[in-house]
């Protein structure tokens, strides 16, 4: 029997039907969940141990490693978004007084810096304004200077729009017996990349942007220098959810004894493992040349509007993610709002450096298709009729 009587009765807002809009998301991720995604979600629970179970981590790492083309061994799915990606590649590479060299021209590189400087780490952020990138000379004059063991560089920067080329800058790192990271988020399934053949020694990405999974789950690859780092080290990661030595050991590529370490999200796997299911069967290729011409599509229409994009370059645009300057005399979120609330569909503002300059547009996966920019276009030509204008 109980010993003490309840304090707190059971929530109103529980004992009635959960209820969720139909919103065509199209704001930089989440992404709306594909159909099959979606069914996979309602499967029924296995154990996250069980021989079922493992074999559906090896088809995703399969998977993981046909999108980021990779023959990696240590290739994995975790246990948490892409930030949680960027945690254990940091966690698992850098030591206390390591050298870590970071491009920073856009909020992921702040937050990459933000998790070095908590690890001990000296991190010496290379600031770009938003919609700039950086050039093989600059980051040359970086590794000469700081002598850095990672350079962290994002391919695809969501909150400026900015798509980093890659080509090269594997090699040059390696010159200078530096690792590279690149944060893919953003960009995989929608830009091309090719983890190997850049020279690419650790490479994430997430589950909710154009692979349309839910959010919750991780994409990560290893290098063999990268590998041979994290098992040189002095110190333990200070992470031990994160441990990349015991990551390995539960999806059994230690060559040892599978050893319990923590409850994977099961469900979650399930729908990774049918998003990445979707994309092979597409093709790589197709994928991006839909990206590539769906957001073409969506540049011509938002200028026939009047409105400006915020990346000036047309060769280092993000072909997943449009950011559009802030339209002059507008409060951006009155845009933002008014087209949620007539017309049920999420754009976003900018974030970090970004915040009030520009308004961003997601294009991805399934949700990358010219029917989608003629209704995106549609709610911001009624937009930008009926939100108030400041007085100048």
């Amino acid at each position: 029997m109980a010993s003490h009587q309840l304090l707190v009765p059971p929530p109103k807002a529980l004992l009635k039907p959960l209820s969720i809009p139909n919103r065509l998301l199209l704001g930089p991720g989440p992404s709306n969940l594909a159909p099959r995604v979606l069914a996979a979600g309602g499967l029924q629970m296995i154990g996250h141990m069980h021989k079922e179970m493992f074999q559906i981590m090896d088809e995703i790492k399969q998977g993981i490693q046909y999108v980021f083309q990779t023959k990696n061994p240590l290739t994995l799915a975790v246990s948490g978004s892409g930030h949680c990606a960027l945690e254990a590649a940091l966690f698992n590479l850098l030591e206390p007084g390591d050298s870590f060299l970071v491009g920073a021209n856009g909020i992921w590189g702040q937050r990459a810096a933000d998790i070095g400087e908590r690890i001990g780490a000296r991190v010496h952020p290379m600031i770009k304004d938003p919609g700039g990138h950086y050039t093989l000379q600059e980051l040359e004059e970086g590794l000469v200077r700081h002598k850095p063991v990672l350079l962290f560089l994002t391919q695809g920067e969501s909150s400026s729009g900015v798509l980093q080329p890659l080509d090269g800058y594997g090699e040059l790192c390696h010159r200078y017996n530096c690792l590279l990271l690149v944060d893919s988020v953003a960009s995989l399934g929608g830009a091309p990349i090719y983890m190997d053949q850049q020279g690419i020694d650790v490479l994430y990405s997430g589950s909710q942007k154009v692979l349309n999974s839910p959010p919750g789950t991780s994409l990560l690859s290893f290098s063999e220098k990268a590998k041979n780092k994290i098992y040189s080290r002095k110190t333990k990661p200070v992470s031990f959810y994160l441990d990349m030595k015991w990551l390995a050991n539960i999806r059994g590529w230690d060559d040892q004894p599978r050893i319990y370490h923590h409850t994977t999200p099961v469900i979650s796997l399930f729908s990774l493992r049918e998003s990445l299911a979707l994309i092979a069967e597409q093709g790589l290729e197709s994928s991006w040349r839909q990206h590539r011409e769906v957001t073409a599509y969506l540049h011509e229409r938002l200028q026939g509007l009047g409105l400006q994009l915020f990346v000036k370059d047309p060769t280092i645009r993000l072909p997943t993610v449009t950011t559009v300057a802030a339209p002059a005399g507008y409060n951006w979120r009155d845009i933002v709002n008014y087209v949620m609330d007539h017309f049920d569909i999420e754009i976003t503002g900018g974030l970090g450096p970004s915040l009030g300059k520009v308004l961003r547009i997601g294009l991805l996966g399934c949700n990358a298709t010219r029917e989608n920019v003629d209704r995106v276009i549609h709610a911001l030509q009624e937009a930008l009729k009926h939100c108030p204008r400041s007085k100048m």
